[in-house]
């Protein structure tokens, strides 16, 4: 084996072994921090040898970061390995959601139904494919954009009239980006809830639950009120073809979610353990037995010691850019909070004199706004949070804190080209992602942002 392969190898042993450790230590197994922080630390060191510049640049700045912090006097080492530990979650988080991905995306049933979905009728294309966009995200997270807009791309090119072939495109695209961003305010398998849970005093999945599910009922209306409101009325509309299959091929779909739901939520409410916690362990071992049934099933399509090998060889390694960058968002995150603190009050800002309404509706629109200056939702949301007020006397309940900033979350998913959703978009519809963010969703955003402000204001004040 080649000396890249090696330590590709070594980083994804790594990578599996964090998880494991950070989902014991969830289910109250007394693991040493240190047993956390240096395989994180060397995670990023083996990974960080083979990604782009720009991945590079978040590594020195957290180098940078730190010695900062060691200049200014401050707990420099203590407060590094909080940042380590923010970054091995991180890292352990993604790799547990990562083993569901790679089954899917190797499932037929999976691929069928998304198929369905693409090939609907004009009347309810857009409202398929953000639900099923939505029901997606909740089991393969990022692989639904990846699933679901191949598939939309591959029925869009057999339109002839390259007019309408442009416009389906972009309907089918942003409906299934729509859906998938409507379950960050919400799916205990999202990043959003499990950062903003992590970082909000007293709060939970399962307190934040509702108000994010309110989120995500906005996010996916107003994208199909607008669709249908302003979609092109054309002078020859194309002709309808037959659509292949029922809806019973979602019927895999269900079965999974709610196998996922009932045991995710049942232990929570019987040990009272974390979701975050029973997701790394759960998820992996869901993971591991679709694949051992996709094994019988497929044979040596899906052989199971084949597919060990290529996912530690491959396919982990293969999320080294991605990687690095949460990992180091998380970690800049937490060392930057410390040292914003002093400067945001050298300014004479005082976070404790700002009114909890003004403080809910900013959080709404404040992270989809730094996402325009590339600043990742994970570095946003951890810089920021240490300046927010406590709950309690502010007078909100923390599901409310979390709600807002879950919603702004979800609208920088949408707007920031310098996310992984704009990025996919742009790519299937031959655009920049730059142009998906602002074109394409610009006026969405601005109707959604309004009517999100609304409803956490009503959520955190009334409610």
């Amino acid at each position: 084996m080649a000396l890249s392969g090696m330590i590709d190898r070594v980083a994804a042993s790594l990578l599996v072994g964090l998880t494991c450790l950070f989902g014991l230590r969830e289910w109250g197994v007394a693991i040493p921090a240190s047993l956390i922080q240096m395989p994180a630390l060397l995670v990023v060191i083996l990974l960080g040898i083979r990604v782009r510049a720009t991945r590079k640049a978040f590594i020195l700045a957290a180098i940078g970061l730190s010695v900062w912090l060691a200049l200014a006097g401050q707990d420099w080492l203590g407060i590094s390995r909080n940042g380590l530990e923010k970054a091995a979650f991180i890292a352990a988080f993604f790799t547990a959601l990562s083993t569901l991905r790679n089954v899917a995306e190797t499932s037929p049933s999976l691929r069928k139904a998304g198929r369905f979905l693409a090939s609907q009728p004009p009347g309810r294309r857009y409202g398929a494919l953000t639900v099923g966009g939505h029901l997606f995200a909740l089991l393969i997270n990022y692989g639904s954009i990846s699933l679901l807009g191949g598939l939309a791309s591959q029925s869009a090119r057999s339109e002839p009239d390259p007019l309408i072939r442009r416009l389906r495109t972009k309907r089918m695209l942003l409906a299934i980006q729509r859906g998938f961003i409507a379950s960050l305010p919400w799916s205990p398998l999202a990043f959003a809830m499990a950062v903003t849970t992590a970082v909000i005093p007293g709060a939970s999945w399962a307190t934040a639950v509702l108000p994010g599910l309110g989120s995500a009922a906005i996010i996916l209306a107003t994208g199909w009120a607008m669709d249908s409101i302003f979609k092109p009325r054309l002078a020859n509309p194309p002709k309808r073809t037959p659509v292949e299959g029922s809806w019973a091929l979602l019927s895999p779909l269900f079965v999974l979610l709610a196998l996922l739901a009932v045991t995710v939520l049942g232990i929570h409410f019987a040990l009272d353990i974390r979701v975050v916690g029973i997701v790394m362990i759960v998820v992996p071992v869901i993971a591991i037995a679709w694949a051992l049934m996709q094994h019988r099933s497929l044979g040596a399509d899906a052989d199971f010691t084949i597919r060990v090998r290529r996912y530690l060889d491959e396919e982990l390694p293969g999320y080294r850019g991605e990687l690095v960058l949460l990992m180091m968002a998380g970690y800049i995150g937490t060392v930057g909070a410390p040292l914003l603190q002093p400067l945001v009050s050298g300014l004479g800002f005082d976070t404790d004199a700002v009114p909890a309404w003004m403080i809910l509706a900013l959080l709404v629109w404040i992270i989809p706004v730094l996402g325009q200056i590339g600043m990742n939702p994970i570095l946003a949301v951890t810089l920021i949070a240490p300046l927010i007020p406590d709950p309690e006397p502010l007078g909100v309940a923390p599901s409310a804190l979390v709600a807002a900033i879950a919603s702004g979350w979800a609208l920088s998913g949408a707007t920031s080209p310098f996310t992984a959703t704009t990025l996919l978009i742009g790519s299937f519809g031959g655009v920049s992602a730059l142009h998906v963010g602002l074109r394409w969703n610009g006026g969405y955003f601005l109707v959604t942002a309004v009517l999100l402000t609304v409803w956490v204001l009503a959520y955190g004040l009334l409610l």
